[in-house]
C-alpha cells in the first residue's frame, strides 16, 4: 500500500521519490543501460556503469539479446530525435559488450547489434554512416564460437557498395563516406570468406556490386600517374584507391579455383562498360594486380577467362581488341611459370586462333587494315612473352605445334591472299618464339617433323616468307650471338663460309676450319 500510496497520494511526504519507485520496478538491466548515459552527451559515457553492465552481462548472459534490444529502441529514438551524442554512446556502448562477451548466447546480440548498425547506415548523416561501418569493421574481425548460418548480409553489401560510389560535393565527405564503404565491403568478405556455413559472399549477386566498387574507386587518373612517384611514409589506407586495390589484393588472394572467375567476370564487365580499354593502362594495372594477388596455381585460370573474353569480342573495333590481346601480353608471363602439361598447349592454341581469325576477316578500309595488324602484332607479342617464360623442352613444342598449324599446300604458286597472309602471320610468331630458344644440341632443335616442313616453307614463291624462313633457321642455328653479322654481311665469300663456320662452331671430332668445312656442307 506504501507503493500506492506514493504514487497516487498527493498529500503524501515521498511524493517527490516517485520516478525511484518507478525505477525499482523496471528490469534491472534497463537500470543499468540508462546510467551509462550521461546527462549531456559532450560528457561522453559512463564508464563506471559501463563496467558494471559489462559485468551483469558476463555473469548473465542469457540477458544480452534484451540488452541488445533496448539499446536498439533506445538508438532509434535518439535518431528520430537528432539526439546523435546519445547514439554515439550507445554505439560505443554496443562495440564493448560484442568484445566483451563471448557466450553461446551472443548470436541473439549480434542481432540486435546489426539492426542498431543498419538503423545507422541508413541515416543520412555522414558522421553516423562512417560510425557504423567502424563498429561493423570491428564485429568482423571478430571470431565467434558459434556459427551463423542463417545471418545476411545482403543490406550491408549494397549499403557499402553504394557509399563506394558516394558523389557529394565536399571532397572530405565524400572520400570518408568512399572509405568507410570500402572498409565495410573488406569486412563482409573477411566475414563470410573464412566460415563455410556463413552467405556465399563469392555468388554473382554480390561481387557484381563489390568488384565494381572497387574498381570504380582505383579508376583514378591522377592516383595512375602517382602510383610510382608517391613517397614510401604515405599510409596506403588514406585515400579510396589506394585502400580499394588493397581490398581487391585481399578478395583476389583468398579465392579458389572455383572462385576466381566470380571476381574477373564483373572485373571485365566493369572494363566494358566504363570503356576503359582505350587506352589500356587501368586494364593493365588491374590484372597486374590481380595476377600477382592469385595464388599461383590458379595464375592461367585469369588468362583463361582473358582469351574468352577476348573471344566475346571478335566483333568489337580491332582498337578494343589490340588493348586486350596487350594486357594479355603484359600479364602472360606471369602464368607461364606455373602452366604445365596441356595447359601450356591450350594458351597458344587459343592465342594461334585468334590470330588465324584476324587473317580470315577482310578489312576494306586502310586504317582498319592498320589497326588490324597492330592486333596480330600484339597477340604474336603475347605470344613470345609466353614462351619467353617457358623451359626450353616446352618452347621445342611450341614451335612444332606452329609448324603444324601453317598450311602448307603442295602446289605453292596456288595460294589466295589469305592463305598467304595466314602462313606470314604464323611464321612470324615462330620466329618470336625461335627468338627465345637458345640451342645446344642441333638433333633437338631440329626433328625432322619440324625441319622438313621448315625447309618446304621455303621454296615458296612470296620473297617475304622465304627471308622469315631463312631468319628462323639463322636463329635457331646460332649458338654464338652472332646473328647480328649475318644480317649485314661484308667481305667476300670466302669470309662468308668462314663465319658460317663461326656461327655454327666447330663439331666435336672436327680439329681444324678445313675439316669444319666439310661439315657444313654436310650439314647444307
Amino acid at each position: 500500500m506504501s507503493v500506492i500510496k506514493c504514487c497516487f497520494d498527493a498529500e503524501s511526504d515521498v511524493i517527490d521519490s516517485c520516478c525511484g519507485c518507478y525505477s525499482a520496478l523496471r528490469p534491472r538491466y534497463k537500470n543499468l543501460v540508462d546510467n551509462i548515459f550521461p546527462i549531456l552527451p559532450q560528457d561522453g559515457l559512463v564508464k563506471n556503469n559501463m563496467e558494471k553492465l559489462t559485468f551483469y552481462a558476463l555473469s548473465s548472459p542469457e540477458k544480452l539479446d534484451r540488452i541488445g534490444e533496448y539499446l536498439y529502441q533506445k538508438t532509434g529514438r535518439d535518431i528520430y530525435r537528432r539526439k546523435y551524442g546519445f547514439v554515439v554512446i550507445a554505439m560505443e556502448a554496443m562495440d564493448q559488450l560484442l568484445l566483451a562477451c563471448h557466450a553461446q548466447t551472443l548470436n541473439l546480440f549480434v542481432e540486435s547489434f546489426l539492426r542498431m548498425v543498419q538503423k545507422l547506415l541508413e541515416s543520412t548523416e555522414p558522421q553516423l554512416q562512417v560510425m557504423a561501418t567502424q563498429s561493423f569493421v570491428r564485429f568482423a574481425n571478430i571470431e565467434e564460437d558459434t556459427p551463423s548460418y542463417h545471418r545476411r548480409y545482403d543490406f550491408f553489401v549494397s549499403k557499402f557498395a553504394s557509399m563506394c560510389h558516394h558523389n557529394d560535393d565536399n571532397i572530405e565527405i565524400r572520400d570518408s563516406i568512399r572509405l568507410a564503404g570500402i572498409k565495410g565491403l573488406q569486412g563482409v568478405v573477411r566475414k563470410t570468406v573464412s566460415d563455410d556455413l556463413a552467405e556465399n559472399i563469392w555468388e554473382s549477386v554480390h561481387m557484381d556490386k563489390i568488384v565494381p566498387s572497387l574498381l570504380y574507386n582505383m579508376q583514378n587518373s591522377r592516383y595512375l600517374e602517382n602510383n610510382l612517384n608517391r613517397s614510401g611514409d604515405t599510409n596506403e589506407n588514406d585515400t579510396p584507391p589506394h585502400l580499394a586495390e588493397s581490398c581487391l589484393r585481399e578478395l583476389v588472394g583468398r579465392a579458389s579455383f572455383g572462385h576466381i572467375r566470380s571476381v574477373l567476370r564483373p572485373a571485365l564487365r566493369h572494363l566494358d562498360l566504363h570503356e576503359l580499354w582505350v587506352p589500356n593502362h587501368f586494364a593493365i594495372h588491374t590484372f597486374q594486380i590481380i595476377m600477382f594477388s592469385v595464388q599461383a596455381q590458379y595464375s592461367y585460370a585469369v588468362i583463361e577467362s582473358l582469351m574468352a573474353h577476348l573471344d566475346e569480342n571478335s566483333k568489337a573495333s580491332p582498337k578494343i581488341r589490340t588493348s586486350i590481346a596487350d594486357v594479355l601480353s603484359k600479364i602472360i608471363a606471369i602464368a607461364a611459370e606455373e602452366s604445365v602439361g596441356p595447359s601450356v598447349l591450350e594458351i597458344i592454341n587459343s592465342l594461334l586462333t585468334h590470330l588465324r581469325t584476324s587473317v580470315s576477316s577482310p578489312s576494306k578500309q586502310k586504317r582498319q587494315e592498320t589497326e588490324e595488324k597492330l592486333y596480330q602484332e600484339a597477340l604474336i607479342n603475347a605470344l613470345g612473352e609466353f614462351a619467353n617464360h617457358l623451359p626450353d623442352y616446352q618452347k621445342i613444342e611450341i614451335m612444332m605445334f606452329i609448324m603444324s598449324k601453317v598450311p602448307i599446300n603442295s602446289r605453292v604458286f596456288d595460294k589466295d591472299s589469305s592463305e598467304l597472309l595466314l602462313e606470314n602471320i604464323l611464321l612470324k610468331s615462330l620466329l618470336k618464339v625461335g627468338t627465345k630458344y637458345q640451342t645446344i644440341h642441333f638433333n633437338t632443335t631440329f626433328p625432322l617433323s619440324f625441319l622438313d616442313p621448315l625447309l618446304q616453307m621455303s621454296l615458296t614463291p612470296d620473297p617475304e616468307m622465304r627471308v622469315l624462313v631463312q631468319r628462323i633457321l639463322h636463329t635457331l642455328i646460332d649458338r654464338h650471338d652472332n646473328l647480328d653479322k649475318l644480317i649485314k654481311p661484308t667481305g667476300p665469300p670466302a669470309a662468308s663460309i668462314s663465319f658460317l663456320v663461326a656461327l655454327l662452331g666447330t663439331p666435336p671430332g672436327y680439329g681444324s676450319s678445313s675439316l669444319c668445312l666439310g661439315a657444313v656442307v654436310k650439314l647444307v
